[in-house]
């Protein structure tokens, strides 16, 4: 895999997600993560848990949260170079996501299993895990 770099994921993110709800600039309905590549090869971004995504009453929706760990996940490959859908995702919720409060998403990559490439990304609050998220992507030239 290539090292990470923020000039390649940015590149690559604005090539192959122009529009996308997650990551885009450019979609102005879109949630505008702005991922970061770290010092250990994964990405993270701060969000603003709006109580327009909420859910319940004062919790953010599940489905935000998704989003979340896909998009950081995805942005991930990017800052390797690496270009994939997702395969399969399984989201696991230990703790409710609060509104009105930031959050933090991470993703990294945890292994290459060919044609799959497997990673792992958390949601967090006050330094509280409250999401996790595991994934298999397989190269988008293989579908």
């Amino acid at each position: 895999m290539t090292d990470p770099t923020q000039q390649l994921l940015e590149n690559i993110r604005q090539q192959e997600h122009p529009a996308c709800i997650g990551c885009s600039m450019e979609n102005g309905s879109g949630l505008g993560l702005k991922f970061s590549v770290r010092d250990d090869g994964g990405v993270q971004a701060e969000f603003n848990c709006s109580p327009l995504y909420q859910g319940y009453p004062g919790y953010l929706h599940g489905g935000i949260s998704s989003l979340l760990l896909d998009s950081a996940m995805a942005n991930c490959l990017f800052a390797h170079r690496i270009v994939a859908v997702t395969a399969r995702l399984i989201v696991r919720f230990l703790f409710p996501v609060e509104t009105d409060k930031s959050a933090t998403v991470r993703a990294w990559i945890r292994e290459y299993e060919p044609p799959l490439y497997v990673l792992e990304a958390e949601l967090e609050q006050y330094g509280k895990v409250l999401v996790r998220g595991f994934a298999k992507y397989i190269n988008r030239d293989l579908i």
